[in-house]
């Protein structure tokens, strides 16, 4: 049976789906509670509508949201009770604010549930994990499949997935040896696996190999809808083996959030590699100088590990290393 592994780390929360002895899906949280998919809290109008149909609020505590389909009458300066229906979307060079909708009558300020209530709401076993024990997820391939979902590159059994985050939307280019018909139909579904492994939503392009046989592009459509559950639309694959899906979107995929914050992602790898290596004193993590930053503008961080692994915490940069590889020297006297 599938089981959900789940670990309260260092700034992140992370799950994984497990599935006959496979991540079949990936989760990760970075704390912000405010723009939580789901919160309830309170709200001051900016700005009425737009062209686009949508106001513009500031949340308690200053934070901007688009506001859906806003209640006529509400003025500039108008105080409101609003939801959170997407969370924010960093993308290269802006950030996409969280969007909202006027909360029920009645309702009253409360957080979003976090991504430990998230899973366990499927149903599905839930599994914590803690450092003191096996790594499970290590175990199951977890490292493996986030430099996946940082660097695009994909291989399956038939080909390669070349995976692209634009601000459209994320691209797969499908690439293998085999017969163009084949090869799109194996290409098909394994664009559905990825995009169900890193929790990819909004507009997807899969650029399959152009088949000329009708039959052959349907073919390749159907694989993907036997793996990938609904909801979705898509489009057919047309004469050059373009195929579209769009799936609601309720927060960032996990390339955007590598891609939107680098440093910080190796930061919180590297923590949750600490607070795993062995030893009696001090431990040292060494990163790249971008790492190491991003580490000390987030003192609780390191507090918190040192709290965690009972002994000091020390920092070093080293502008040779790359910003995924960092690694921790431990001292055991």
């Amino acid at each position: 049976m599938a089981e959900w592994l789940y670990e309260d780390g260092i700034g992140e929360a992370r799950a994984a789906l497990i599935d006959k002895d496979e991540i079949v899906a990936m989760r990760l949280e970075w704390p912000d509670e405010a723009t939580r998919l789901g919160t309830i809290v309170p709200a001051r109008m900016l700005r009425g509508a737009d062209a686009t149909g949508r106001a513009l609020v500031a949340l308690e505590g200053g934070t901007e949201a688009l506001l859906e389909a806003p209640t006529r009458g509400l003025n500039e300066g108008a105080k409101l009770v609003v939801e959170i229906v997407r969370e924010p979307i960093a993308e290269r060079g802006r950030l996409k604010p969280a969007k909202a909708r006027v909360a029920a009558e009645g309702s009253s300020p409360a957080p979003g549930p976090d991504l430990r209530q998230q899973i366990a709401s499927s149903g599905l076993p839930v599994t914590q994990l803690h450092p003191h024990q096996p790594d499970l997820l290590e175990q199951h391939g977890w490292s493996e499949r986030l430099e996946q979902a940082r660097d695009g590159d994909i291989a399956f059994p038939w080909g390669a997935l070349q995976m692209a985050v634009t601000p459209a939307m994320t691209l797969f280019d499908v690439d293998g040896a085999l017969a163009p018909a084949e090869l799109a139909l194996h290409g098909a579904e394994a664009a559905a696996r990825m995009m169900m492994l890193f929790d990819i939503t909004g507009s997807i392009g899969i650029d399959l190999p152009t088949v000329e046989s009708k039959a052959a592009r349907q073919a390749a459509a159907a694989a993907l809808d036997a793996v990938l559950p609904q909801p979705f639309e898509r489009t057919a694959v047309n004469g050059f083996g373009f195929l579209q899906v769009v799936r609601r979107r309720f927060r960032a995929s996990i390339p955007e959030m590598l891609h939107a914050d680098p440093a910080g992602a190796s930061a919180r790898a590297l923590l949750r590699l600490a607070e795993r290596t062995p030893g009696m004193g001090m431990r040292t993590l060494v990163a790249h100088p971008a790492v190491i930053a991003r580490i000390e503008r987030e003192s609780e961080w390191r507090e918190t590990l040192a709290r965690r692994i009972g002994t000091a915490v020390a920092l070093r940069g080293d502008a040779a290393l790359a910003i995924s590889a960092g690694h921790v020297e431990a001292r055991y006297s």
